[in-house]
């Protein structure tokens, strides 16, 4: 009796990779982009990051020594890559209350209450930010010009973003490729810089931190929708390469739709799971109020992530043999 095997709750996936190493990873990949950030927006794009991923560790910290009484984790990564993520996806002016509350909604609310790190079933950073959005509109679609060092925190020149643009019909005003691909353009941190998105992709690419199948099927499937809309009336809608590259797509479906905790397991589910998250962000982007869907369409599709890993499985190996 005193050798009964303990048998812990699904899923059971094994691997030589620690969670520490896992998020450092992810941080490593998301160098690129916070550099990016930082030389378009400046002192603001630092302030914000900063102020971020200290609430995010502080709150994490403060929760489990006090609430839940449990062992710290604030090591592991997770916390520093919410925070990461969490600045990613705010204004370079945001003020600094409003990104505690972020982060507090997004460790003490999104992640800790459903009992931490493997437990949630939201991703925590696009939980926070939908947060803000819908709690803070103004100060959260507020949108500093990439001026670099130039860039105020506070009273930052301000403009609209290429999706806003894009949403009022002024197609000719559009960035260019060129612009998009490099981060001369108004958004949220993240938004910038299409090709330190992607290098980063490429790296957790070839440290198999992700699999390619989650992003390119986000991706795919926005160029497809977005490509026949094109195809229909180029005078009404905005060609698919301005729709990858713009907004947070690029953001969304390398580093946020892929979270381990919040996507799905097998490959055939993945796929379905960034099928899905294109088709909103697109319809949420034509027809919805907001011009950029790609958070709430990674949220929605969080949701049905426990039914596609019930559900949705992978043909195991081998064959049933029949006697007789």
């Amino acid at each position: 009796m005193s050798r009964l095997l303990n048998v812990s709750a699904a899923p059971h996936a094994h691997s030589n990779e620690t969670t520490k190493k896992l998020m450092y990873g992810v941080v490593i990949a998301l160098v690129p982009a916070l550099l990016t950030s930082i030389y378009f927006f400046g002192y603001g794009a630092l302030i914000v990051t900063s102020v971020s991923v200290a609430s995010c560790l502080l709150f994490e910290f403060l929760i489990q020594k006090f609430l839940l009484k449990k062992p710290l984790s604030i090591n592991d990564g997770s916390a520093l890559v919410t925070g990461l993520l969490l600045a990613m996806n705010v204004p370079s002016n945001l003020p600094i209350f409003i990104i505690v509350i972020g982060a507090l909604f997004s460790i003490g609310i999104a992640k800790m209450s459903f009992g931490g790190l493997g437990n949630n079933p939201f991703n925590p950073a696009l939980a926070g930010r939908v947060f803000l959005l819908i709690s803070f509109p103004a100060q959260m679609t507020t949108w500093p010009q990439p001026l670099g060092f130039a860039t105020k925190y506070v009273d930052a020149l301000t403009g609209e973003t290429p999706l806003g643009a894009m949403q009022r019909g002024a197609l000719d005003a559009l960035p260019s490729t060129n612009d998009l691909l490099l981060g001369h353009i108004g958004g949220s941190m993240g938004e910038v810089g299409a090709i330190a998105l992607l290098v980063g992709f490429a790296y957790m690419l070839i440290r198999k931190i992700i699999s390619w199948h989650i992003p390119v099927s986000i991706i795919g499937t926005i160029a497809i929708f977005t490509g026949i809309l094109w195809k229909i009336d180029p005078s009404q809608y905005a060609d698919p390469l301005f729709h990858i590259l713009s907004g947070g797509v690029l953001l969304g479906a390398i580093f946020m739709a892929t979270d381990y905790v919040t996507s799905p397991m097998n490959h055939k589910a993945m796929i379905i799971y960034g099928i899905g998250i294109g088709l909103l962000t697109v319809v949420i982007r034509i027809w919805g109020a907001y011009p950029e869907g790609v958070s709430f369409a990674i949220l929605i599709m969080n949701a049905f992530v426990p039914l596609m890993n019930r559900y949705i499985k992978i043909k195991p190996f081998g064959e049933e043999v029949k006697n007789g």
